[in-house]
């Protein structure tokens, strides 16, 4: 029983002291509890005041960021309601100008419909008037305004012809007065440095054979032997006081000798035209052209040696470049280069001066020289300053005294055309063809051709001498017009 009792006392004892343990216990809860809800609650409140003042401070950001925005869009509209008032104040103005100007142009519009009534009113008077004043003149000088316009235009038109033509003389004797002077300074000039011979060589020869036998071995028999020579040579033998031919030369040996005498000459015709190049210092010329120079030395135009002509030409060239500030080298090349036409082995049907210039090509010689070749005759057009000296210098080699001579049925030929050529125009009475046909005399009626129409039909004759006719040198052209007045006293 005490053990019983013990027992239920210890169970009573732990029941009791886990009791007050357990009340212990949740007395310490509450209040820890109670601690931590005091701690929440203050950091609560912290949080909270922290929360509030960044709300106050974002409130019053977006409020200093509304009112700057509202200030500048107050400002812009403030000044958008200035430039509305200027813009008010502006169309008030120019209403007011446009009313004003609107006004000024009525007035305007009523003043010139008053000025035009008063000017058609001026202009009928006038018509009126210039009605009448052509009826009296009508009236007086029996002509209509149409005949009388005529005569006016007729009138006009002579004058302005007259007019012109006196300042087209004026304007030629001023540009002959600058131009022929320095012309004929460098002309003359060439020609006075240039020493020159006046005989020229001839293309006959004459031998004198003394002995009628040897006449008869070169003749031979029927004449055979002269034949064979110019089968052979290709040029013509006359043998004046032909003897009896025995004969006893045998053709076969006239073409052994020519054939001889052919290689001979063919080797001094490559001689000649080294020596001519070398003499007129021209280099790099082709064989070719070398060999067509040395045969100018057996060709003649007019009478006068080929060969003598183009160094005439070329020397001439030189001086005449070296005057102008021109290549003197390439002068003197062209004026020797531009007869080569007139001595090619074919001879096509073409003019000297463009076959020449076709062989100069055909050589690589520089487009200025072959240029100069092909237009001294003026069959093509003159592209460089070479071509119009070359064909002055061949003008002046051709046409000096001694230089050339004609056959007298062309001779006369030419004198007789350009007599008639001048015949041929109205008013002329008489021609005269005078100073071997370098002057022609024109002789008008004073009755038929006035002083202006004389220096006019000068000029024509001279274009179409120039145009249709071939000529060595220039023609001049005098044109005479006189009025004789004859009394007899008794």
């Amino acid at each position: 029983m005490d053990i019983l009792f013990y027992i239920c006392a210890a169970l009573i004892g732990a029941a009791i002291g886990i009791a007050i343990l357990v009340a212990v216990q949740r007395a310490t809860a509450r209040s820890r509890a109670k601690t931590i809800i005091d701690d929440a609650n203050r950091e609560a409140e912290v949080i909270m005041k922290d929360k509030l003042l960044e709300a106050r401070e974002q409130e019053l950001k977006i409020k200093t960021e509304a009112e700057k925005q509202a200030n500048q869009r107050l400002s812009r509209i403030q000044s958008e309601e200035s430039k509305l008032k200027q813009r008010q104040t502006q169309l008030n103005q120019q209403q007011s100008e446009n009313a004003r100007a609107r006004n000024e142009n009525e007035q305007t519009r009523q003043n010139l419909e008053a000025q035009m009534a008063v000017v058609e009113q001026r202009k009928e008077e006038l018509d009126r008037l210039r009605r009448t004043a052509q009826d009296t003149l009508e009236h007086i000088s029996g002509l209509s305004s149409e005949e009388a316009k005529e005569k006016l235009i007729d009138s006009l038109k002579d004058e302005a012809k007259t007019a012109a033509s006196a300042y087209i003389n004026d304007i030629m004797d001023e540009a002959k007065m600058t131009a022929n002077k320095e012309a004929k300074r460098i002309v003359v000039q060439s020609i006075q440095r240039l020493a020159t011979e006046t005989a020229i060589e001839n293309s006959v020869t004459v031998f004198h054979i003394d002995s009628d036998e040897i006449k008869g071995r070169i003749i031979g028999r029927e004449g055979r032997n002269i034949r064979a020579l110019e089968a052979a040579t290709g040029i013509e033998i006359i043998v004046d006081d032909t003897p009896e031919a025995d004969g006893r030369i045998h053709p076969a040996r006239i073409e052994e000798v020519v054939a001889k005498v052919r290689k001979q000459i063919e080797e001094e015709i490559v001689e000649t035209g080294k020596r001519t190049a070398i003499d007129l210092g021209i280099h790099g010329l082709h064989p070719d052209l070398i060999r067509m120079v040395g045969k100018m030395k057996y060709r003649s135009s007019y009478g006068q040696n080929l060969l003598q002509h183009s160094r005439e030409t070329a020397n001439l060239c030189a001086i005449m470049a070296s005057e102008l500030g021109l290549n003197p080298k390439k002068a003197r090349r062209a004026g020797l280069l531009h007869d080569i036409g007139k001595v090619p082995d074919e001879e096509p049907e073409l003019p000297h001066a463009l076959l020449g210039m076709k062989l100069a090509e055909k050589y690589k010689e520089k487009p200025e020289i072959c240029n100069a070749i092909g237009a001294h005759h003026d069959e093509i057009e003159q592209t460089s300053l070479l071509a119009p000296i070359v064909q002055v210098c061949d003008a002046i080699s051709g046409a000096r005294p001694g230089a050339r001579r004609e056959i007298v049925e062309a001779y006369i030929k030419r004198l007789n055309d350009l007599e008639q050529l001048a015949l041929s125009y109205p008013g002329v009475i008489k021609t005269y063809a005078i100073q071997a046909g370098r002057e022609l005399r024109v002789i008008v009626g004073a009755d038929k051709i006035d002083d202006v129409e004389t220096e006019k039909l000068s000029s024509e004759i001279a274009r179409r001498i120039q145009d249709e006719m071939t000529y060595p040198g220039q023609v001049k052209i005098t044109v005479i017009r006189e009025t004789r007045s004859v009394s007899f006293a008794k």
